[in-house]
């Protein structure tokens, strides 16, 4: 069987999102969930990381700190207001059924 990615959440993304990737059997983690509310971007890659999580976000600083090098299980980053919750549930799901883990350790994908 093929690993499939798992996702953590971002703290600037809506429940709506989690909600919708949850129905389809996406596995996930959101940062209220994780009690990770309020700390370093830093942190929450590491966590994710961790966890073999792909992180989701519409943070620009995510872009800036994976350019310093930082390890991570992997990025997909969207513009704030640039897509509706339903381009990103779909967005997320296609990188679900398309890619592995580790098609996308160390790489951003970019909704």
């Amino acid at each position: 069987m093929v690993e499939k990615i798992k996702f953590h959440l971002d703290e600037n993304v809506s429940n709506a999102v989690a909600e919708g990737l949850r129905r389809r059997g996406i596995d996930l983690t959101t940062t209220l969930e994780a009690a990770l509310i309020g700390v370093s971007d830093d942190t929450q890659l590491e966590f994710a990381l961790s966890q073999k999580r792909v992180i989701f976000t519409q943070d620009t600083d995510f872009l800036r700190i994976h350019q310093t090098g930082t390890h991570h299980a992997g990025i997909v980053f969207c513009s704030q207001g640039s897509k509706s919750i339903g381009e990103i549930i779909k967005g997320l799901v296609l990188i679900w059924e398309l890619l592995e883990p580790e098609a996308i350790y160390n790489r951003i994908e970019f909704l």
